[in-house]
């Protein structure tokens, strides 16, 4: 393995994930994988566990940062997070008694739509009005919306940051930088859960490639994630949206070429 060309591909693959993690809690494996697959001929299940790896350190710094900007709703997020656990595996359970379908790309296309979305119609939510829910109908809001994100990740194995970012902020109204923080706390331990399972059942990947890729994902996120929580809305918004675009369109350029 050409050592210069696994520092390029890593270093480019850990920017877009850490910008995506920071900005928007996208899942590095969206980022990630499609890279390490083709420019470095990457064992797709080796790279789906490399990126998930990335992500628990990425999205643990990231929500830190938020969090210390009290831009999380940690109360809700571990509801939602038990129940996003529960249903991945129930939806993985289904997917493999379904025949497989090209669903894959389902995520990548999500992204770039998602961009546009924040680009076109910024959200605007304030804390105070998302607040003024009750407590007991935001837990309840909370397990549902984790039942439909985590079925839907286990059934399509991916998008898991993008189907939380958009329910968070479309169907429970949060702010956008508490969705972020909220999402990325999240990924935090469903990326860790995941990261552990892969490599239980298949083996260590490249330490290269893998350390490599953890540490270019790390300081991204983290600078993606310091300049979200001092943005104004408005910013954040565009940025995210740009972001997003950016890589949904970059990743759909890779799957074809593949």
């Amino acid at each position: 393995m050409d050592i210069i060309l696994v520092i390029v591909v890593t270093f480019f693959a850990g920017m877009g994930a850490g910008l995506g993690t920071g900005f928007a809690g996208m899942s590095a494996a969206a980022v990630i994988s499609p890279m390490l697959i083709t420019f470095l001929g990457m064992d797709p299940y080796m790279a789906v566990g490399i990126a998930l790896s990335s992500d628990v350190l990425a999205s643990a710094v990231s929500a830190y940062t938020y969090g210390k900007n009290k831009n999380l709703d940690i109360k809700n997020g571990l509801l939602m997070m038990a129940s996003v656990l529960v249903f991945t595996v129930v939806g993985s359970y289904i997917a493999s008694r379904v025949p497989p379908a090209a669903m894959g790309n389902f995520s990548v296309f999500m992204t770039f739509l998602l961009g546009i979305k924040f680009i076109v119609r910024p959200v605007m939510t304030t804390k105070e009005s998302m607040q003024a829910v009750s407590a007991k109908k935001r837990a309840v809001q909370s397990v549902i919306c984790g039942v439909l994100i985590g079925f839907i990740c286990g059934f399509v194995g991916a998008g898991g940051g993008m189907m939380m970012l958009l329910i968070l902020t479309t169907v429970l109204g949060y702010e956008l930088k508490t969705a972020v923080g909220t999402s990325v706390f999240i990924m935090a331990f469903t990326a860790l859960t995941g990261a552990i399972s892969h490599f239980v059942i298949g083996e260590l990947p490249n330490a290269f490639v893998w350390v490599l890729c953890i540490l270019f994902t790390f300081i991204w996120a983290r600078i993606a994630a310091v300049f979200a929580n001092k943005a104004e809305p408005k910013t954040l918004n565009r940025a995210t949206g740009v972001v997003l675009v950016v890589l949904g369109a970059v990743i759909m350029i890779f799957s074809f070429f593949h």
